[in-house]
């Protein structure tokens, strides 16, 4: 596979493209692009798998700051130790540098192999712990309470006076970007989302987008992950007609891969807790000593193996929504640079009738490449990488399909094809090339 320039996009079969300015073949492009992905959201099993430049994106529409992943070792005993491991850890998944989830993983392992040997220095790293995960939650709330505050400046003040007129609203954005995936008709399985995230936009965007999620938890109060109701789904009773009852429309799949801000593990149970969206950095339900409670991967609270549990159920649910025939994996934001995810990708693709669709804004550290060049599966593989075709405003403007089942558009251009009759849009995109 030769080396990819600053933009590339692949579709289907076809060759590698790389564009030098893709603005100025936008149209050109989208012929391509555009037909491709709504047959591919079309797909019998469709899963969408989200990491964090998907918050990222939105969160620079916004005009927001988004949490980082940067480790933190001030205050941890044996910090040179740590980083050293935290380090080592990260090369051998193919991630390159450490972040805070390589750097909690093993201060959790070092901590529980010096309480095994009586060493009190098992205590500093924990209140060390507590202190990072206080840090990491309050930078995943700061991100969210200014995603709201600048959403709800845009309803107060109105989106053409807010944002740039070559900018769109990251509201409307956002809500476009779902739909656009989760518009499918209802014989078919219901959208599937993965996330890596820790925040709570998906979930605020399905809220404005009136899309009903199903995750594993089940309550009105405080939810409890129930690992007995993964097939339960959404029906409604057509007017005048008995005992046929249909699939509801804009019902979604939702499974956080790596927890969740809201979950909380508390008299042995995993439960999501009512915690708003941008909360304050006091909030009780983000308490002191969230190394103990809080559910956030690879954290493993202290009276139960809850390193093995909810997870194991999640990426259970992973493995078998994507390794399937007939499915589609779409991922955007996701620099796949976790290994154990990865090696499901790497599955789903031996089978024939599978396909992966990359979207990303860069291929940092060269990851994507790397993956792609060690499958060697360029017929199952589609890309559109760089810092235009991963702009998620570019990206819903111009090559995502329309957000809509729209069934009016197929039967006239249908109509149009019987008749003999060629549709006006098709003539315009011929003069124009």
């Amino acid at each position: 596979m030769k080396q990819w320039g600053e933009h590339v996009y692949r579709i289907g079969n076809e060759a590698n493209y790389d564009v030098e300015n893709p603005e100025e073949t936008v149209d050109v492009q989208k012929r391509h692009i555009e037909p491709w992905l709504a047959a591919v959201f079309q797909s019998e099993h469709l899963a969408l798998l989200l990491g964090s430049g998907f918050t990222k994106a939105v969160a620079i529409q916004a005009k927001a700051s988004a949490s980082d992943m940067e480790c933190d070792y001030t205050d941890f005993p044996l910090a040179d130790n740590l980083q050293k491991a935290a380090t080592m850890t990260a090369k051998t998944m193919g991630r390159g540098k450490a972040n805070i989830e390589d750097q909690i993983r093993i201060a959790n392992i070092l901590a529980q192999g010096l309480k095994i040997m009586d060493d009190l220095n098992h205590e500093s790293i924990t209140a060390a712990l507590d202190k990072l995960f206080k840090k990491f939650l309050i930078g995943i709330s700061k991100t969210e309470r200014d995603m709201r505050s600048a959403v709800e400046i845009t309803v107060e003040n109105g989106a053409q006076e807010t944002t740039a007129p070559d900018k769109i609203d990251p509201l409307v954005m956002l809500v476009s970007f779902l739909l656009s995936f989760s518009s499918r008709t209802a014989t078919r399985e219901r959208l599937h989302i993965f996330t890596t995230n820790y925040d709570r936009l998906i979930e605020y965007g399905a809220d404005l987008a009136g899309l009903h999620l199903l995750d594993r938890f089940v309550g009105c109060l405080e939810p409890i992950f129930r690992s007995s109701r993964l097939d339960i789904d959404m029906h409604y009773n057509p007017p005048g007609i008995r005992g046929e009852p249909r699939y509801l429309e804009g019902v979604v799949r939702l499974t956080k891969l790596h927890g969740s801000l809201d979950w909380v593990y508390r008299n042995g149970f995993v439960r999501k807790v009512g915690l708003p969206f941008g909360p304050q950095d006091d909030h009780p339900a983000i308490n002191n000593n969230p190394s103990h409670s809080v559910m956030i991967y690879p954290n493993s609270a202290k009276d139960r193996e809850t390193s093995e549990y909810p997870y194991v159920e999640l990426f259970r649910d992973y493995a078998a929504a994507v390794c399937r025939p007939n499915s589609v994996l779409v991922s955007y934001g996701y620099g796949f640079g976790d290994e154990h995810i990865n090696r499901t990708i790497a599955d789903m693709l031996t089978i024939p009738s599978t396909h992966l669709v990359i979207i990303s804004f860069s291929d940092e550290g060269k990851r994507i490449s790397s993956f792609c060049k060690q499958l060697g599966r360029k017929a199952q593989i589609s890309l559109l990488i760089g810092p235009h075709f991963g702009s998620m405003p570019t990206l819903v403007e111009n090559y995502l399909p329309k957000p809509a089942i729209d069934r009016i558009t197929i039967r006239q251009t249908e109509l149009l094809r019987n008749r003999g009759w060629e549709p006006s849009y098709h003539k315009n995109e011929e003069e124009t090339v």
